[in-house]
């Protein structure tokens, strides 16, 4: 049977994936420690050749994976360049805790960038969020949703200056495996205490902005209708 025309069959709308969906789900968080754990195990006990080509055999395995179950693959690849470049450096310092040197300074990049862009008054996170979603910078002329993306972006330097506060200090004092421990720990946990920041100051912008859109829809719409009124009038009726 045909359906009438006019109708189409209404589908329900797909929920929007989650902070942590995107970032690869329950499984993505156990994935992105295995090859850390993977090469400080195999180096303790074969040494750091084994353990670099152990971390990113494992790295391979993963996106392997993920890839055939289907699954997100952007955390795995990402991760997999991570590990290669962390087991790259390691390999030419000839040092396993050179394993982790790259995130250390990679933290204090990110978490730098996210202090300057505050300074600067485009705070990351509002800029982010806003350029994927295609919502413009309506949000900058709006004092308070500025100020709420302004802690956001703190939260997540503040996260990336802990993890590069305890992590050289680690480094410095050549203890190998608590680098490991403070990775995975310092990782997506303290992430999630930040992403929770992030999602207030999102939803309170987009309450605030749709606010303000309707009011000044609703204010246009007054106008419009007020010079109707006027320009309908014939002459000598207005009063």
């Amino acid at each position: 049977m045909t359906e009438p025309a006019g109708t189409e069959e209404k589908t329900p709308d797909k929920p929007e994936p989650t902070m942590l969906e995107q970032m690869g789900g329950i499984s993505g968080l156990i994935y992105s420690s295995v090859p850390v754990l993977v090469f400080v195990l195999v180096n303790a006990f074969f040494g750091l050749q084994a353990g670099i080509w152990s971390a990113v055999g494992s790295a391979v395995a993963i996106t392997i994976l993920r890839l055939v179950r289907k699954e997100p693959l952007q955390p795995a690849i990402s991760g997999f360049f991570g590990v290669a470049i962390a087991a790259f450096i390691a390999y030419r310092t000839g040092s396993a805790k050179g394993f982790f040197l790259f995130g250390i300074w990679a933290s204090l990049v990110y978490g730098a960038a996210f202090v300057l862009s505050i300074v600067v008054r485009w705070p990351l996170v509002g800029v982010i969020w806003n350029a994927v979603n295609g919502t413009g910078t309506e949000w900058r002329r709006d004092k308070p949703s500025r100020f709420g993306y302004d802690l956001a972006t703190l939260a997540l330097a503040v996260v990336f200056g802990a993890r590069f506060v305890v992590q050289r200090w680690l480094y410095d004092s050549d203890h190998t495996g608590w680098l490991a421990f403070a990775k995975i720990a310092m990782g997506y946990p303290l992430y999630a205490l930040a992403f929770l920041v992030v999602i207030w100051a999102v939803r309170r912008s987009d309450k605030r902005i749709k606010s303000l859109q309707q009011a000044r829809a609703a204010e246009e719409a007054d106008t419009e209708a007020a010079l109707r009124l006027k320009y309908s009038q014939r002459p000598g009726e207005a009063t």
